[in-house]
């Protein structure tokens, strides 16, 4: 019997053992597809990293395919990523109160007493608790691209709006080049895309986005807490063996500027050795099929780590790590199948 493209593709994912909720995967894919009775070119049907008859054309698809990342430029307008600012301003000067939003310092400032402010704040996390914030993952035009990497069924999963401060000389606005996979108990992995908005210029003395070029083709690599002399800041965990002659690309972009990028893709980003902040948003997306998996064994002080954090602030001594990502992750559209 002559097996499909699709099928290959499909298998590709998944080991032979799967389980209930693989199966629920695999069939949600094939319907997906299927239902376009647009004929696939047969280029695009050895793509594995997007949907095919998304918007993307089959140039943006076969470089992310090569690459594991994407920029689509001016993608958000200025007028609305002013609305984001607003907010994280409002918050800086405790106008508002989010309950449930996680609102972290640089380690240079965290044992400032200082009153909460733009200069002491490094970032906020889980911003889907916050309809205002949530708006930018529910954007049309971001949603579209989206759709390429995920399906119709769309889940946000992790937010962040990032405001890195001016490196206070212990280099400490650095984050450690790092895998995002290695943070996410579901998978499949392929189904899983970041979408990170320059809300401003970023390049390189301000520490913009590094990424290295195709190692979304890899596997999820061993990562630690780098042995920095000025210190490292919570949960900025980074690769432990690092080859450092591998090809890095410096990501410049500017106001409204999107990267899409593979959760295995290594990327970090470097110090801002400028006098202003560098402000970025960002979400990361899941098909709502994916599934959830038990971490591997060097993945569990990181687990037990996020889940200390989680249980303190909540309360729920008994919370697992589904419970952390099914309270912080937030349906986008379609149906919420799995996650």
């Amino acid at each position: 019997m002559k097996v499909s493209p699709l099928w290959s593709i499909l298998a590709r994912q998944f080991s032979s053992k799967t389980n209930n909720q693989q199966l629920q995967t695999i069939i949600h894919q094939i319907r997906f597809v299927s239902q376009h009775i647009k004929p696939i070119p047969n280029e695009e049907r050895q793509l594995c990293y997007t949907i095919p008859n998304g918007n993307f054309t089959f140039e943006q698809r076969q470089f992310y395919e090569d690459n594991g990342f994407i920029i689509i430029r001016k993608l958000i307008s200025p007028s609305t990523l002013e609305r984001f600012r607003q907010r994280f301003d409002d918050v800086c000067a405790e106008k508002i109160q989010i309950p449930g939003l996680t609102i972290m310092k640089d380690i240079a400032h965290a044992k400032s007493t200082s009153t909460v402010e733009e200069k002491t704040i490094s970032r906020i996390q889980d911003f889907t608790l916050d309809d205002e914030f949530f708006q930018y993952c529910c954007l049309p035009e971001l949603i579209q691209c989206v759709e390429n990497f995920t399906g119709p069924n769309i889940m946000s999963m992790h937010t962040m709006m990032i405001n890195k401060p001016p490196d206070a000389g212990k280099k400490t606005s650095r984050h450690p080049l790092h895998q995002d996979l290695f943070f996410f108990p579901f998978r499949p992995a392929n189904r899983i895309v970041c979408a990170w908005t320059a809300m401003e210029h970023t390049y390189r003395e301000n520490g913009c986005l590094v990424v290295l070029p195709g190692t979304h083709k890899g596997k999820i690599e061993q990562h630690v807490y780098p042995n920095w002399k000025g210190g490292v800041n919570k949960l900025f965990y980074g690769i432990e063996n690092f080859d450092p002659n591998r090809e890095k690309q410096y990501v410049e972009m500017w106001e409204g500027d999107t990267i899409f990028f593979h959760p295995l893709l290594i990327h970090g980003s470097g110090t801002n050795r400028t006098s202003g902040f560098r402000k970025i948003i960002t979400s990361h997306f899941a098909d709502s099929s994916c599934y959830y998996i038990e971490c591997e064994d060097f993945q569990k002080a990181m687990e037990n780590e996020y889940l200390e954090i989680f249980r303190k602030r909540t309360g729920r001594q008994d919370a697992t790590i589904q419970d952390l990502w099914k309270h912080r992750s937030r349906l986008i559209q379609g149906k919420r199948i799995n996650l």
